[in-house]
């Protein structure tokens, strides 16, 4: 059978003008011959695609060298009636007048339901000897009965070209499996998908378009249409298009018919498309078995089945990957007859190899696969994944799902993990507490339930973390339903499950909570004091009880429990660290207590574990509770302030307890002698402070306006010592302007004579220093001094 032939040109008209009518690509595009008998329709409809548009930077005149680097369009175009049309297409030199170069397009019909003569693909095609670059002299085609390939295409080649553009493998195969799966038919150029191939060379695009028929079953392949090259990409009616750089359409995903391959830009990151398919079939080319793509598509499951490519992949020694192996599980279980007994046989020793990507899916489709293999097979297939199976169970990497799942997987191989139950117990223990979430794994809870030897370690070793994190085990046992056995003692996870306990901080009885706790764990703090520290954390949420709490807390349980289960440092939390219960300003002036005692039991029951800073620290509450109490004997200041050295860094909360006790007994008229000239020259900043804020305070206020003796008593102490200190000098003045002096302003003329009286008795001078200091008016001299404003000294 003769192919029919079409010749086409758009060399430049000679100087007798153009031997027919002009094509559509300009003067002189025209065809020169074409085999008798082709319609016209179909001559019309094939004049656009046969013309050659030349790269941007062609050079007008080229030479020999310069032609033979240009690119080949070689084209196979579905035409509407069904026939198809085979062209090449390539730039010439100037005609013999020395004008601009032209092009040659040479082409043949193929019949729709006919390839080419001999059975070879249109790609096979490419480069072939019988492409002509010029017009048959006399107009008319030669007999043309075959195209032979060049051999340029042959399997060696492919299998070379595929290894140096494997970046790009899996993408254009995904390309080409969807443009592929699309209904076939004439291109419809404004709507329809295509592959756009950049490459600096048209025989790298005639590479691509070969190694995707190799792929594609061969009633596909014969029909896939393309071009090597081409200017116009969006125009072309080929499902894969060749380009050159620059004329790359952009890669960014706005135009969804264009899916663009650029081979000359950096090489791609790892590929990350969700096409398993693609990524098997890469790994096929780059394991130069190219021939099991044939042998994939005689299997059930249609061409482009992950699984049937997958699985003879792994009988000819390839590796498809995790995901890979994953869909040939799948596959093999659904379809494990059509393999046949030996096939059957491979796969499943292609499974027993070990593969440290194991993922979780797979294990689970070589779960569903074992169900469905001979006895014998099951048997080799649970062999060969046992010691996997065990090390997954076994490790002590983060997270439960992934040994969780193998355990499962494990179970239904029947493969033995008793003894990996206490470890894994463990682990799981552990990343539940630290992300509670986990819990919601229904994976877990299934195996939990299987598993009673490792529902039992796993609530043992949970109890045993409970009691050095109860927060955390609180919050696990609030979402999950694990729940507790009977025959487990768990009296940490009991405490736990039964939070939240009222703390004394939400208006509660702290210790009555700490009791209910603590019979809730059904065990004593005598028989084991750990639930003992667990309690304390649960009802106190890592602070301390009130210092009352903590006395009767100690006294009830006493100092054995507290010293074993760590628990007495949260008693000195609790003397140390609460602020003062009772304002500075109450009229008793005399602070909580309770801190005070408790100190004293904490120095008396704990001897040998208070470090030096917190037995110094004890001490001086202690001894702030003696002032306070009015037991302790002077010095005072002296004795505080030696202490709080010994105690360094003393606690904020103590200090301001023992400052606050001290200055209120200073402004007391049962000071001892001396010591509120210690307070004036110790020039303690803080003290001072504090001892100015009690003196502003409401019950020094009420006591000036109600006792003229203490109002005497305050300027005597105010105005003592003028200059002694700057410290000194900027309390007293203001004491004496914005205390003393509002209060005794305020005073009836009885009461102020009082206040004169009581100054007389302790020395004329200082009831004539009052008169001064409180005469209206202008200050005088010793009103000034008294104001500080003498040089401090």
């Amino acid at each position: 059978m003769s192919l029919a032939q079409l010749h086409y040109t758009s060399a430049p008209q000679g100087p007798d003008g153009p031997d027919g009518p002009d094509g559509p690509d300009g003067p002189g595009s025209r065809f020169t011959a074409v085999t008798p008998g082709i319609p016209r329709s179909l001559l019309k409809e094939a004049e656009p695609l046969l013309g050659y548009e030349p790269p941007r930077d062609a050079p007008e005149h080229p030479g020999a060298a310069e032609l033979a680097a240009l690119p080949q369009a070689f084209s196979h175009t579905l035409l509407s009636d069904g026939t198809r049309l085979l062209a090449r297409a390539v730039r010439t030199g100037a005609n013999g007048s020395g004008g601009p170069a032209g092009s040659h397009t040479h082409a043949v019909l193929l019949p729709g339901e006919a390839g080419l003569p001999g059975g070879g693909l249109p790609i096979s095609a490419w480069n072939s000897s019988r492409w002509a670059s010029a017009a048959p002299a006399g107009g008319s085609p030669a007999q043309l009965e075959a195209l032979p390939p060049s051999g340029l295409l042959g399997r060696e080649a492919l299998v070379g070209f595929a290894a140096s553009r494997g970046p790009w493998l899996p993408g254009f195969l995904a390309s080409l499996r969807e443009l592929t799966e699309e209904a076939s038919g004439p291109l419809d150029a404004e709507r329809a998908a295509r592959i756009v191939l950049v490459e600096r060379d048209s025989a790298d695009v005639a590479l691509w378009i070969a190694l995707a028929c190799a792929v594609l079953p061969r009633d596909r392949a014969d029909l896939l249409t393309f071009t090597t090259y081409t200017r116009r990409p969006r125009d072309a009616r080929q499902r894969i298009v060749g380009v050159l750089p620059g004329d790359a359409p952009e890669p960014d995903g706005r135009d969804h018919r264009c899916r663009v391959h650029d081979c000359t830009a950096p090489v791609p990151a790892e590929h990350t498309s969700t096409d398993i398919w693609a990524g098997i079939a890469a790994r096929v080319w780059l394991g130069r078995a190219p021939e099991l793509f044939t042998e994939a598509a005689a299997l059930p499951g249609g061409v482009f089945s992950p699984g049937a490519l997958a699985v003879v992949a792994l009988c000819a020694d390839l590796a498809p990957g995790p995901d890979g192996r994953t869909a040939a599980a799948g596959w093999a279980h659904t379809h494990a007859r059509a393999l046949g007994d030996a096939r059957l046989r491979r796969l499943v020793e292609a499974f027993q190899a070990g593969a440290e990507d194991r993922t979780a899916a797979e294990f689970a489709a070589l779960t569903r696969l074992f169900t469905a293999l001979p006895e014998d097979l099951g048997q080799r297939l649970a062999a060969g994944l046992a010691p996997e199976l065990r090390a997954g169970v076994a490790d002590s990497g983060p997270g439960i799902a992934r040994p969780v799942e193998l355990l499962r997987v494990a179970d239904v191989l029947g493969v033995d993990c008793t003894d990996l139950l206490p470890g894994l117990a463990h682990r799981l223990a552990r990343s539940l507490l630290a992300g509670p979430e986990a819990a919601d794994n229904p994976d877990l809870l299934t195996v939990l339930e299987e598993h009673f030897e490792l529902r039992t370690a796993l609530l043992s070793a949970l109890d045993a973390l409970a009691a050095e994190d109860p927060p955390a085990a609180v919050r696990l046992l609030g979402r999950t339903s694990l729940a507790l056995t009977a025959v487990q003692a768990l009296p940490h996870l009991r405490m736990c499950a039964g939070a939240p306990w009222t703390p004394a901080a939400g208006g509660g009885d702290g210790l009555a909570a700490l009791n209910a706790a603590l019979r809730a764990c059904g065990v004593s703090p005598f028989t084991d004091p750990l639930v003992l520290r667990t309690a304390v954390r649960l009802v106190w949420d890592g602070g301390a009880p009130a210092p009352g709490e903590a006395r009767r807390l100690l006294s009830e349980t006493g100092s054995d429990a507290h010293r074993a289960a760590g628990t007495w440092r949260a008693l000195v939390r609790a003397a140390l660290d609460t602020p003062a219960e009772t304002r500075a300003d109450t009229a008793t002036g005399i602070d909580d207590a309770d801190a005070a005692a408790l100190a004293h039991d904490l120095l008396r029951c704990f001897p040998d574990e208070l470090e030096p800073r917190v037995r110094g620290a004890l001490l001086l509450l202690e001894f702030a509770g003696e002032i306070g109490a009015g037991r302790a004997g002077p010095p005072w200041t002296e004795r505080v302030l030696a202490l709080r050295a010994e105690a360094e860094p003393v606690e904020p909360a103590l200090l301001a307890r023992v400052f606050g006790t001290l200055t209120r007994r200073l402004l007391s008229e049962e000071r001892p002698e001396g010591e509120l000239y210690a307070l004036i020259h110790c020039g303690e900043p803080e003290l001072l402070s504090t001892y100015a804020t009690a003196a502003k305070g409401e019950r020094v206020r009420d006591r000036l306006r109600t006792s003229p003796a203490y109002a005497a008593d305050c300027f005597i102490a105010w105005s003592s010592l003028p200059g002694a200190n700057r410290a000194w000098d900027t309390t007293r003045t203001s004491l004496l302007d914005k205390v003393l002096r509002p209060a005794v302003r305020a005073l009836s003329d009885e009461d102020t004579a009082s206040v004169e009286r009581g100054l007389e008795r302790a020395g004329l001078h200082r009831a004539e220093e009052f008169r001064a200091w409180n005469r209206p008016g202008a200050l005088s001299r010793l009103s000034r001094r008294f104001g500080g404003l003498g040089r401090p000294r």
